[in-house]
């Protein structure tokens, strides 16, 4: 689960990044059912910041 996360924090829009519910959805569709804390922890374990921090102009 957390190397498809990976994978799709890399693909996101840059300027438009994916929130941690956004992130639980697209999981959910892939059938993974988790939880949006779940996807906030996974997201720490990896160092991947929060979306306003991945934000590029």
């Amino acid at each position: 689960i957390k190397k498809i996360l990976e994978d799709v924090v890399d693909e996101e829009n840059k300027r438009k990044p994916l929130t941690d519910e956004a992130l639980a959805n697209i999981l959910k569709e892939k059938g993974y059912p988790i939880a949006r804390r779940t996807v906030a922890k996974y997201r720490e374990q990896l160092d991947i910041p929060v979306a306003r921090m991945r934000k590029e102009l």
